[in-house]
């Protein structure tokens, strides 16, 4: 099997302050755990910004650049930051940040769907800040838009303008699909690297036989010209990771998709977490990736093309 890559989600948009003091959103907590992951073998940093001032999730470009410079100062980790941000956000919001920084690559998610989180409000009682619960609530009325046209735009203005490759973000067949639409007019070509995306309310369960499945359809539409890697929500993150592994695939772990290091017990940092996978996949007979080692399997442009 070749390298594994790993990637870590670093804060993401989902998670609320009151879930986790390891949590990080002010930004020198933001670099400090990003490079923390990168010592632990993480090859991706997949980034989110957050104001710092109560944590909300944040596109400011100002927000971004408050961490960026200083990740790329102590780590060659590949920075990849999101374009989806947070479902409340519109795309030029979304696009703030990564137009400025001009990454190595993106991610982009593959369609409009729901974006449900509001289960988690009924968990806690207590707040640390007073956005945190209707933030959650108010989901249950709330649809990630991503069409063709946007997902066009990202393509145009994040790739052909800047020179990032994607993370592609595939919450279920259809996001398949959706991504063959766009290979078949141009705007996408190899080497593809597809993130199967599991345990969102509104995407695909985390179910194994929906991973092989997703594999086959891959198969299908790609052929040899992609990579795939796997994140899973919550308590599947591990055991999900660890077949994409078994399955030659790459992992993603982070405390976007995550707040446990095990059942019942919370995650210290960033970088517990990609101990752990590096662990379990090196157990495996799976090589871990270096960042450069990364690149080169990704065709990314290189960090010193970025603009931070």
């Amino acid at each position: 099997m070749s390298k594994i890559i790993i990637t870590c989600a670093v804060t993401g948009s989902i998670h609320t302050p009151t879930m986790s003091d390891a949590l990080p959103y002010r930004a020198e907590d933001i670099a400090g755990q990003a490079v923390g992951a990168a010592e632990a073998g993480a090859a991706i940093l997949h980034l989110h910004a957050r104001d710092p001032a109560d944590g909300r999730p944040s596109a400011s470009a100002d927000h971004f650049m408050a961490f960026l410079p200083d990740i790329k100062a102590r780590t060659d980790a590949i920075v990849n930051l999101s374009t989806g941000g947070s479902a409340i956000m519109t795309l030029d919001q979304r696009l703030a940040g990564p137009m400025r920084a001009e990454p190595e690559m993106c991610s982009l998610n593959m369609g409009t769907m729901n974006f449900a989180l509001y289960p988690m409000a009924a968990r806690y009682s207590e707040w640390k800040f007073d956005w945190e619960k209707p933030f959650l609530e108010n989901t249950d009325d709330l649809v990630f838009k991503n069409t063709p046209r946007d997902i066009a735009a990202v393509l145009t203005r994040m790739g052909r303008d800047r020179g990032a490759r994607f993370e592609f973000e595939c919450y279920d067949t259809g996001h398949l699909t959706m991504l063959k639409h766009f290979v078949d007019r141009g705007l996408v070509e190899g080497p593809i690297f597809l993130q199967f995306v599991f345990g969102v309310l509104g995407g695909m369960a985390p179910e194994p036989e929906t991973l092989t499945h997703m594999k086959r359809l891959a198969d299908k539409y790609f052929g040899d010209a992609y990579q795939f890697s796997v994140l899973a929500a919550g308590r599947a993150q591990i055991p999900l990771a660890t077949m994409s592994a078994a399955m030659g695939g790459h992992v993603r772990v982070g405390l976007e998709d995550s707040l446990y290091i095990s059942r019942g017990v919370l995650a210290k940092s960033n970088a517990e977490q990609v101990e752990k996978i590096r662990a379990l996949v090196e157990g495996m007979g799976r090589s871990v990736a270096t960042p450069d080692e990364a690149r080169a399997m990704l065709g990314l442009k290189g960090r010193e093309r970025t603009a931070f």
